[in-house]
């Protein structure tokens, strides 16, 4: 297995870092998984955000996952994919601690980042 499809099975469950922080920041005591969802609309402050990193993460999975598996069919130099997976992966960790210290500036020049090496990957593809 390549890192670059190491770091698709890393993107795919980042998200669950983030969500973890949102459901159990508190100790626990407010988790409820009954009824998650509901729990998670009520959060506020940095156990919010977290939760919103999550759903970001999630969001940010599907073209990246894609762009790696394309850029491999297409024989994309491996070391030029390893090195944009791993791009992609460290831009996400840094989105996802900005997002909790509520630095949305620095949280979207992040999120470009990402978004390049995504995009990246598919001009290299082609």
């Amino acid at each position: 297995m390549t890192t670059a499809y190491w770091c698709v099975l890393i993107a795919a469950y980042l998200p669950i870092a983030w969500t973890g922080m949102a459901k159990f920041g508190t100790g626990g005591k407010d988790f409820d998984n009954a009824a998650p969802r509901v729990m998670l609309a009520k959060l506020d402050g940095w156990r919010q955000r977290a939760n919103w990193a999550q759903l970001n993460g999630f969001e940010a999975f599907p073209p990246f996952a894609a762009a790696v598996i394309i850029a491999h069919l297409l024989a994309v130099p491996q070391a030029r994919i390893d090195l944009l997976a791993m791009a992609f992966i460290a831009a996400r960790v840094v989105y996802g601690i900005l997002y909790l210290a509520n630095l949305p500036s620095l949280r979207s020049l992040a999120w470009m980042i990402a978004t390049g090496c995504v995009v990246a990957l598919f001009v290299s593809a082609a």
